[in-house]
């Protein structure tokens, strides 16, 4: 049976990575995002199908699963990838700003998974797979907005995990230190000597996809050699 990928915040990075591997590994694959008219090369090159969804939003979030399910039908692997950053000291920083980082970054996360938890509990099973950040591991000075939402992803991820395993579901979180390069936004994005080379990421993202239920991981770090930690 072939499987079927949900990728909720796709763009040309390690989404789009993550969509190209999963797709090559003859899997179905549907890309959400706000703007969908950027996805339309991607969704051509991998026979995919494209979602419009603001993820903070509970009603569109219910209907993109409704959508993909009466597509495709239920997915089998869940990948949230959205987050937002708004640098600023704490006696500067916009606190609406704020509010709509978390709101991307975590709640959108928790709509996500309540979804698909919903689908694969019923189906006997699956996988979701949360992008995170060293940010949620450790706050860095002038970005509060972006540690409380990945602390709050990493938070959900592992009381996901704790709760849906014995069902099946496998939720892994991924720690990603570092940049991904990405040569279309310059420097310092530019230098693959100095960042995280999103083919690779999804390399990763698959390998834990595919492992047996006997040894689980449910978060990951990755990093490139020259990143300190």
């Amino acid at each position: 049976m072939t499987e079927k990928v949900l990728i909720i915040g796709a763009g040309n990075g390690l989404s789009a990575a993550v969509a190209r591997l999963f797709a090559a590994e003859g899997m179905t694959v549907g890309l959400a995002a706000r703007n969908v008219d950027k996805l339309a090369p991607l969704v051509d090159e991998i026979g995919g199908r494209a979602y419009a969804c603001d993820a903070t939003d509970t009603d569109a979030v219910g209907k993109l699963f409704d959508d993909f399910e009466s597509d495709l039908g239920s997915p089998d692997i869940l990948v949230y990838n959205p987050s937002r950053r708004v640098p600023g000291s704490i006696t500067e920083v916009d606190p609406v700003a704020t509010k709509d980082a978390i709101m991307v970054t975590a709640y959108g996360a928790f709509l996500a998974a309540q979804q698909a938890a919903r689908r694969m509990i019923k189906s006997g099973g699956g996988t979701m797979l949360f992008t995170g950040a060293s940010a949620g591991v450790k706050g860095y000075p002038r970005s509060a907005a972006f540690a409380m939402g990945k602390f709050a992803l990493r938070g959900l991820c592992q009381s996901l995990a704790r709760e849906l395993s014995p069902q099946n579901i496998h939720v892994a979180h991924f720690v990603i230190d570092g940049i991904i390069l990405n040569t279309e936004r310059g420097a310092p994005y530019d230098d693959p000597a100095k960042s995280l080379d999103p083919k690779e990421i999804a390399r990763t993202y698959l390998y834990i996809a595919r492992q047996n239920p006997s040894a689980w991981t449910w978060e990951v770090e990755l990093r490139p050699s020259v990143e300190s930690f």
